[in-house]
This record gives structure tokens, sequence and C-alpha cells, in this order.
């Protein structure tokens, strides 16, 4: 075999080993140039869990979120600047307090000078007497002038002073005011609790009947046919329109002409007859109640144009009555009546 077929040698290897590396030596070929080898890392799997959620890696940036919090867990109350608890008033009693007397309501009020729902909710726990005066400084004013009121007159209420402040009235104006007030409640009570079924069938007997009626006013009499009742006057055939205000007694004509001669008369009342106030609380006569208790007995009314008249009482209305004997009743309205009172000797 020529030398040109041998093989080349072998080239020269040099085994250089990292110092704390693996065991496996690095082979490089002879001549080459030493260069530092660093070592690289070799990555180690991560654990797989076997059970429960996977974590989720978190971004530095990301916050986290909070744990959930039970609902009966106490709230941790965060700590002052100090470092020490912040305040904390005392705990509420669980008993509730005794609702304050009338003696003590009123005690405070006229310290205080303030009205009693004020000087309760000071015993009460609520707002102070004082810090309702400042927040109220104008009817804290009307309610002081009231407290000098009340001190200078013995037995006047502090709701009447305080009305006297705000009316301007004197003393006696407004409580006579207010006992009109009154009045006229009492009037609406006694209306309400009196039928009137009787007498309206009485005067519809007129209409259905076209009978011929007598209707006294003041200082004349009118004879004329009702076609209808208004709440405030009479539809007459020939006269038109006649408010209620003005008749004092209402009859059928043949009635009234047997009535008329037992009649007592006043002069001065028949030239002058009353007039009729507006207002049923300033009328003489204005609650049927009283009536009642005489029903079936002989009553003697004193009407304003000097009438007066002393028939059997046959019923009661909220506003008028009827007199007289059964088919013949003589209609009389309360407003038509200056007194009344029961016939004597009966």
């Amino acid at each position: 075999m020529s030398d040109d077929t041998r093989k080349p040698p072998a080239p020269r290897v040099q085994v250089l080993r990292r110092p704390g590396g693996p065991t496996t030596p690095t082979v490089r070929p002879a001549g080459t140039p030493q260069v530092a080898v660093r070592p690289v890392p070799v990555p180690v799997p991560l654990p797989v869990p076997t059970a429960g959620p996977v974590p989720v890696p978190v971004s530095p940036a990301t916050p986290r979120a909070s744990a959930p919090v039970s609902p009966s867990a106490p709230r941790a109350r965060p700590a002052s600047a100090s470092g020490k608890p912040p305040f904390r008033g005392p705990p509420r009693s669980s008993t509730p307090r005794p609702p304050p007397t009338a003696e003590a309501i009123a005690l405070l009020a006229r310290k205080e000078r303030v009205p009693n729902r004020i000087a309760r909710g000071d015993l009460e726990g609520k707002m102070k007497c004082r810090i309702w005066k400042k927040l109220h400084a104008e009817e804290a004013r009307r309610f002081d002038q009231a407290w000098t009121l009340v001190e200078a007159n013995p037995g006047l209420e502090l709701a009447d002073a305080f009305g006297v402040v705000q009316s301007g009235l004197t003393i006696a104006e407004f409580q006579a005011r207010r006992a009109r007030a009154r009045k006229r409640e009492d009037i609406k009570v006694a209306r309400a609790t009196v039928t009137g079924a009787v007498i309206d069938e009485y005067v519809e007997r007129f209409i259905a009947d076209k009978v011929e009626a007598a209707l006294v006013l003041g200082e004349r009499t009118v004879l004329d046919v009702i076609t209808a009742v208004a709440p405030v006057n009479f539809e007459l055939e020939r006269s038109g329109k006649l408010e209620k205000l003005n008749v004092v007694v209402l009859a059928r004509k043949a009635t009234w002409d047997r009535v008329l001669p037992t009649v007592e008369r006043d002069p001065k009342l028949a030239h002058k007859p009353v007039p009729v106030a507006r207002q049923p609380a300033r009328r003489p006569v204005n609650d049927p109640r009283p009536f009642l208790d005489h029903l079936g007995k002989p009553v003697r009314l004193q009407l304003r144009n000097g009438l007066a008249l002393t028939l059997v009482l046959r019923a009661v209305g909220p506003f008028d009555v009827l007199l007289g004997d059964d088919g013949d009743e003589v209609f009389v309205p309360l407003h038509a009546m200056m007194g009344w009172s029961a016939a004597q000797g009966n």
C-alpha cells in the first residue's frame, strides 16, 4: 500500500475539566486556543401539585386581592398616627330610660323658656334646648315672649300665649276668637249627630202637593208655592229665589191662619227684627241637641221678628224643628230663634 493511501494520523486532543462542573470531559482539537467557558445553568423543572388549585404567579405591580372577611368576624380598627387606638365612647346601655314625667317636662320648658315638645326631646336624650334655641332663634324669641305673658297672666296656657304673640291681638280678643273656633267645631259635631229625614220629608210634601205655603219673613209674609229646594234658598213659583236665612216660619197657609191668632207678639221686634248672623257660632240658638229631650212636649220659641210660639215639639233636625199637631206642623229654623224654653205649667 502506498503512502497516499494510508490514513492520516488522528489529531491530538487536550482534555479540559471544569471546576465543580460535571465530570464529562470537554474534548477540543490540539492547537486550539484555550477559551474560558462559563457554566450554563441547567433548568430545574417545578414540582407539579397533585391536588388543589394551581397557584397563579402575581406580578409585583399587580395588587393582591384581600382575603374574604367573615361577616361575624370583628373588624380591626385602624390605629392612630401615634400608635394609640382611636377613642371610643362608652357603650350604650341596653336598658331603655324611663319616659319623662309631665312635671319634669313642664319644669324644664319653663326653665329654658321653650315649648314642651323641645323639653321632652331634651329629657329623652334628643336635641338639647340650648341647641334648639341656637338653630331656631326667631321661634325661640317668640316663645320667650310667650313665657313672659304666661308669667304675667296666671291661668293663661302657653299655646294661647304663643297665639297672642303670633296674631298681635290682645289676650281677650284672642281668647274670644278661640272660643268661636271651638264653638264652630261643636256646631259641626252637633249637626252631624241629628238626622233631618222627617223635616226633609215635610218640605218635600209641599213640592209634591203644590200647596200654597205661608213663608213668614222678618216684616212680612209671602204666600207662594215651593217648586224646589236648594242648599241655601227656596225656589218659589211666583217670587223666584228666597234665601233660607230670611225665613222665620214656614207652614201651610191654612195651618198658619189657625195658628196666627194664638201667637204672642213683641212690638219692638216686629217693627225692627233682629238680623241673622252669617256665622252660625254667633247665633243665639245653633245646637239642635238640647231639643231632643223635649220631643212630644210643648216648648216656647222666641223668634227674631217678635213672634212667640208655644206648641208641641214634633221633630228635630240639624237646622230646623217642627211644632204643632200631626198634619198641621209649623216649620221653624234655628237661625230664626232668639231663645227657647220648656212651656210653663207642662
